[in-house]
């Protein structure tokens, strides 16, 4: 979860490491960033455009992603909680490298539209935590059902998208219980979906990610920070449990990964860790070949 506690661990880590947050954030310009991705052998040539998806509620502003020539599958890239910037349309880029059609979608469109972090600001600064409460707040279950919706929608019409195949997602943060829902809610269209270090997965509400296995057809890929699961040992329990009783074992790999805090997967974050992001990332590819060929 992004909260205080987390962004204490962080500020922490980062002094171990001889950083200061002003450092890390501002030491990591665009190219940088790509830089720090490995590259993809093979790699298909892409396209990249700013799009507009039209949604129930407004037009969301998103970045699409795709191998220049022929169809893939399509894929739902939902940014964390800092939302759509630099690092997910570089990871946006970088997947459709390996032959994905990827939209990866401003969530906070409703209110703001572009990037809500400036270059060198970090979301453990209380200022920039309480610029980005407000947009945080109109989101909610259903919000994340009607958008994913639309940008089904848009992507099954989409001339690069062959949607004679599943569509995968793919959640970050406070959008890792987004491939929940949208899996719960479309299980005819969404045929994998990954959580990376996602928050609220499983918890006592009625309506928790994890109530809504039954509904969900797809592969699931659950990767936990280390720290998120410190503090919440149980949800992992749940989690697998949920499944087993849906007869769904098969469906999920859930994991904690070692070693990392909340917010390793995106390599501008000031808890990236590389080995493991790429681990993660390679079990993405991995699911969404199996289940969105």
């Amino acid at each position: 979860m992004c909260d205080d506690l987390t962004e204490r661990d962080i500020e922490r880590d980062l002094r171990r490491r001889g950083f200061t947050r002003r450092e890390f954030g501002a030491g990591l310009s665009a190219a940088a960033l790509m830089a720090m991705l490995p590259p993809v052998a093979n790699a298909a040539d892409v396209v990249t455009s700013e799009v507009r998806v039209p949604t129930p509620d407004g037009e969301a502003d998103c970045f699409f992603a795709h191998p220049a020539s022929g169809t893939g599958a399509g894929v739902i890239m939902w940014p964390d909680v800092k939302g759509i910037r630099p690092a997910f349309r570089a990871m946006g880029e970088r997947l459709a490298q390996s032959g994905y059609a990827v939209l990866v979608v401003n969530p906070y469109y409703r209110m703001v539209h572009g990037e809500v972090i400036k270059p060198g600001e970090s979301y453990g600064d209380p200022k920039v935590r309480e610029r980005i409460g407000p947009y945080r707040a109109a989101l909610s279950p259903e919000t994340c059902v009607t958008d994913g919706g639309a940008f089904i929608d848009w992507l099954d019409a989409s001339d690069a998208v062959d949607s004679g195949r599943m569509i995968g997602t793919a959640g970050y943060c406070m959008t890792g219980s987004y491939v929940f829902r949208l899996a719960a809610a479309y299980p005819e269209r969404i045929g994998a979906g990954c959580s990376f270090h996602g928050g609220g997965l499983a918890t006592d509400a009625e309506d928790s990610p994890h109530r809504l296995v039954n509904d969900i057809d797809a592969g699931m890929l659950v990767a936990i920070a280390e720290n998120d699961d410190e503090r919440d040992p149980d949800a992992k329990v749940k989690l697998r449990k949920a499944f087993a009783d849906a007869g769904k074992s098969d469906q999920a790999e859930i994991e904690v990964y070692e070693g990392t805090l909340h917010g390793w997967c995106p390599p501008d974050g000031d808890a990236y860790n590389e080995a493991q992001a790429e681990k993660a990332w390679a079990r993405m590819l991995t699911l969404f070949g199996e289940r969105l060929a």
